[in-house]
């Protein structure tokens, strides 16, 4: 049987930053929090009580493209971040690629809210359910590597 192990998945954004945890025993990964950037920058302490929280083993962050399969204009930000991941908290640090992550987290959160939920959908809610599917995508990329 292979390691199990947490991950944390990150959808980011220059304002908001979802945050989303899985381990590779049970595969479901479930929305966690979200953490606030000013001008790109994120809050790092806010990413390291994440972090010290979780204890993960490694790192996904979600690099969108455009319909055509080119580079988005988040690319060179969602890199940027990704070398700060692994420079501060020497983790290895997973790239998945998405498309429509943020569009697909509304319609689910939209659903639950047709089915009974109160709440209004929030935009941190979208960010930490899209970081969620970011983690489904990577885990079923891990799920198919392994032995």
């Amino acid at each position: 049987m292979a390691n199990t192990f947490t991950v944390l998945g990150f959808d980011y954004g220059k304002t908001r930053i979802g945050v989303a945890v899985t381990n590779t025993l049970t595969g479901i990964a479930t929305p966690q929090s979200t953490v606030h950037a000013r001008d790109g920058a994120p809050d790092w302490d806010a990413v390291t009580r994440c972090l010290q929280e979780w204890k993960p083993a490694r790192l996904v962050v979600g690099m969108p493209r455009k319909l055509d399969g080119s580079d988005s204009a988040m690319r060179e930000p969602i890199e940027r971040f990704i070398r700060q991941l692994q420079g501060r908290y020497n983790l290895p640090v997973d790239v998945v690629c998405e498309q429509l992550s943020s569009l697909e987290a509304e319609q689910r959160l939209k659903q639950a809210r047709q089915a009974g939920r109160k709440r209004k959908v929030r935009k941190d809610e979208i960010d930490q359910v899209a970081a969620a599917i970011i983690l489904e995508s990577w885990m079923q990329e891990y799920s198919h590597a392994q032995p």
